[in-house]
């Protein structure tokens, strides 16, 4: 008899287990979906931001290629497509802050001027160093329409470095950070860009959540 319950106590605990586990894996599987969604959804957000709708007809998403930077650091590059040729590009680029690093979101055109530039993740104080984010202030927009040359690369520096760009009041470091990207990521163009337009590089495979 000891058995027995013992043994119907066994199957009870197994038959709660696996049915805890089925349902645990559907949710997972649910919960990556939503999240992969999720995803996409801002990395569009994000790359409309820096490519305008106007040049180009397809997925900036889909018709991705993976390519080294000059740190040997893996970048995915987002090609605006227009009829049949690439119109422009937009990359991650990196800067280091006053709390660390921060991300942004490259756009240029196939001559290396800027689309556009945002802000996807930084750490910077609230109210003094986050003034590169659009609803804080129109700083990141001044960048639009520059490149390599315009200004001369000498020139991209803060003001206060005997550069062309404001720093913020009470902060240098998060804007010194910021044109040091944009102005690395623009160079790294200027590096790469046969690799970037070629229109025979084979597509980034889709990770998962990105």
């Amino acid at each position: 008899m000891k058995k027995q319950r013992t043994l119907g106590h066994g199957l009870i605990l197994g038959a709660f287990c696996l049915g805890f586990g089925v349902v645990l894996a559907f949710s997972d599987h649910i919960t990556v979906d939503d999240i992969a969604a999720r995803s996409m959804e801002d990395r569009l957000n994000s790359l409309g931001q820096v490519i305008p709708d106007s040049i180009h007809d397809n997925n900036l998403v889909n018709d991705s290629i993976n390519m080294k930077d000059d740190r040997n650091h893996e970048i995915t590059v987002y090609r605006a497509t227009k009829d049949g040729r690439v119109t422009g590009l937009a990359y991650e680029i990196f800067g280091v802050g006053y709390a660390g690093q921060m991300r942004l979101m490259l756009g240029i055109d196939v001559q290396g001027k800027i689309l556009g530039v945002r802000v996807l993740a930084h750490k910077e104080t609230a109210g003094l160093g986050d003034k590169m984010e659009v609803k804080k202030s129109d700083w990141i927009l001044r960048f639009d329409g520059l490149s390599l040359g315009n200004p001369p690369l000498e020139k991209w520096k803060v003001k206060k470095d005997g550069g062309q760009f404001d720093q913020f009041t009470g902060a240098t470091i998060t804007p010194r950070g910021i044109v040091n990207a944009i102005r690395s990521g623009l160079e790294l163009f200027a590096a790469h860009k046969e690799q970037m337009l070629d229109m025979n590089a084979p597509k980034a495979q889709a990770k998962e959540g990105h």
